[in-house]
């Protein structure tokens, strides 16, 4: 048996959609889970499967306290275990393309509104979410500034020296700001159709802080990713009135590299 028919036996076991489904494949480019699409009826799904239930159930969080036009998140409709083990989310299917299969032309059309959707990110209320870092489905984050968080990434046992030199030289420059960051922001986890964004998926990395650290993500994957490469171009032009923006970026791609290095 493949194995996107052993995961649909499987999701069929447990969920509230089992029985006949009109489609089911897999949706490549997952890094943390297996993906797949689905039919029933005349409603779309997405269904993933993973060994950690804690990433989706902070992907209903985001859609039940940030969602709204301006920055599409999709509804998680069950959350569950199914007879393998394994924990698995349906979510509702939403239109449009991950940046990273778009044509350069398309791509090219959709950074201004790529851009707006990291500004609505920034805008979104957060006061009822308790500290910095990435918080849980509960909207508790366990450090009490934003510095602590950093500091703690460059705090892992055998981290690279020259990675933590860098955070330790440009930590003093990053602002204690409390803004929503997605965390993994771009390529395969923003959704587009024409000139708009459609869906901003994946919340598991969600944090408190600056929202500046969205952009220092999508700086540091440049070297390996079209479009993140294009956006980064994008928006280099827009950073120069921000406050020691170089060095907060700086200060964040470490983190990020460093964060990689312990994944």
């Amino acid at each position: 048996m493949n194995r996107s028919r052993a995961e649909e036996k499987a999701f069929r076991s447990a969920s509230r959609f089992a029985g006949r489904l009109d489609d089911f494949g897999r949706i490549p480019g997952g890094m943390e889970s297996e993906a797949y699409f689905f039919r029933k009826g005349s409603e779309e799904y997405v269904l993933r499967v993973n060994r950690d239930r804690a990433g989706f159930e902070k992907d209903a969080f985001a859609h039940e306290r940030f969602a709204r036009k301006d920055l599409p998140v999709p509804e998680v409709v069950e959350i569950g275990q199914a007879s393998d083990g394994q924990f698995y989310c349906i979510s509702r299917k939403l239109p449009g393309r991950t940046l990273q299969d778009l044509p350069a032309r398309e791509l090219s059309a959709t950074l201004e509104a790529t851009v707006q959707v990291m500004k609505a990110m920034g805008e979104s209320p957060v006061q009822t979410i308790k500290g910095f870092g990435l918080f849980d489905a509960s909207g508790k984050a366990p450090f009490t500034t934003w510095r602590e968080y950093l500091l703690s990434s460059a705090a892992v046992p055998g981290a690279d020296p020259e990675l933590t030199e860098i955070v330790d030289r440009f930590v003093d420059f990053c602002p204690e700001q409390r803004q929503l960051v997605h965390g993994d922001f771009g390529s395969n986890n923003v959704l587009s159709e024409g000139y708009n964004i459609t869906g901003v998926l994946d919340w598991s990395e969600a944090m408190i802080g600056d929202p500046l650290y969205d952009v220092a993500n999508v700086f540091f994957w440049r070297g390996w990713l079209d479009c993140m490469e294009a956006l980064a171009v994008y928006l280099e032009k827009q950073m120069h009135p921000i406050a020691n923006w170089r060095e907060r970026v700086h200060c964040y791609q470490a983190c990020i590299a460093l964060r990689e290095v312990v994944i």
